[in-house]
């Protein structure tokens, strides 16, 4: 059994990481569907999917290896949005 104090503290963590996974899946939600559908903001929105990934990844929220994989997902995205 974990003790109180490390049962709180588990728990502001797990909210914490929410709220970064929430935002994570948000951005590239939004990057993504930019890309495909040729939007003129596209890169900009793409770019802050990216940073929010970066971030993920550093806090270690999300694996690093998800963060470039899902990072080269919108990059391939963004260039096949742009070329046609």
């Amino acid at each position: 059994m974990p003790s109180d104090k490390s049962h709180r503290v588990s728990v502001r963590k797990a909210a914490r990481n929410q709220a970064v996974r929430s935002a994570t899946r948000t951005a590239r939600r939004k990057g993504m569907s930019a890309a495909q559908e040729k939007d003129a903001n596209a890169p900009e929105l793409v770019k802050a999917a990216v940073a929010q990934l970066d971030r993920a990844a550093r806090k270690r929220v999300i694996h690093p290896n998800k963060a470039a994989r899902h990072k080269s997902q919108l990059m391939r995205a963004l260039r096949q949005g742009q070329a046609q």
